[in-house]
């Protein structure tokens, strides 16, 4: 796989579009604690973005998922042991696409952490390529069924770094 000549998103249209987000979720939040709780490790660069631009009491929890190699399950390799119970936990995670680590996640917290509420910020949503119905309250965008990397999504680890997003195209 070879990296794309073109851009998805600009680093000044992902600043842009962050911002955006982080008001919306300021406002719907104001008043209250929130845990983003950030899905290893796609999600650094929109976490450490986000809870930058957000005001109040917010705390950090770490979530490490895998998905497993049919494609149709998901475990957790490791979770933070901040409390959770009786807290707004907004899941922050990179991608959404097929919906089944989300799903996982969102049912093991809701039965293992009882938080007061969760809902969900991603930074990009592959809706082409969903397979289970997930709830999603703030997107940063919709892409394309393209094997999107930059701004912490990766290829086989590499081009996490990119400070804007494109895709890896086959050789």
């Amino acid at each position: 796989m070879k990296l794309a000549q073109g851009i998805l998103f600009t680093e000044k249209q992902i600043a842009a579009r962050v911002a955006e987000l982080a008001e919306q979720i300021a406002s719907d939040y104001a008043g209250k604690r929130l845990v983003l709780c950030a899905v290893l490790k796609g999600s650094i660069p929109f976490l450490a973005d986000l809870m930058r631009r957000l005001p109040g009491d917010v705390r950090i929890a770490l979530t490490e998922m895998k998905s497993q190699v049919d494609g149709l399950h998901a475990k957790i390799l490791f979770t933070s042991s901040l409390e959770l119970s009786g807290e707004h936990v907004l899941i922050v995670e990179d991608i959404v696409d097929t919906g089944i680590t989300l799903d996982y996640l969102i049912k093991h917290m809701e039965a293992e952490r009882a938080p007061a509420s969760i809902k969900v910020a991603c930074f990009l949503d592959k809706v082409s390529a969903r397979k289970l119905d997930v709830p999603i309250h703030y997107r940063g965008f919709t892409v394309p069924d393209k094997f999107i990397v930059g701004y912490g999504l990766d290829f086989q680890e590499r081009y996490r770094n990119l400070p804007y997003l494109t895709w890896v195209e086959p050789e």
